[in-house]
């Protein structure tokens, strides 16, 4: 089953979020970000793939979890997890 989304966990004033946020904006992927600190849901989130801790970027496509990965790393996913995604 492919996913559906891209998510991307963030909070404000963070600047890996802002560098991963401005390099996939660049790539043309388009992505949903959640911002942890007025989404105690997400913050959740957070907090089960980051062994506990609220490291952000968070980022998840379908099954694919990954803590602060890199542009490439999250269109690589893509590619392989959610090819439909990828920008035309």
């Amino acid at each position: 089953m492919s996913a559906e989304q891209v998510t991307v966990y963030s909070r404000p004033g963070c600047p890996f979020c802002m560098s991963l946020r401005a390099g996939l904006q660049r790539s043309g992927l388009e992505f949903t970000e959640v911002d942890i600190w007025q989404d105690p849901e997400a913050a959740g989130v957070v907090r089960s793939i980051a062994d506990g801790n609220e490291t952000v970027p968070t980022v998840v496509i379908g099954d694919w979890k990954a803590v602060n990965p890199s542009t490439r790393e999250v269109v690589a996913a893509v590619a392989e997890h959610a090819p439909h995604l990828l920008p035309a």
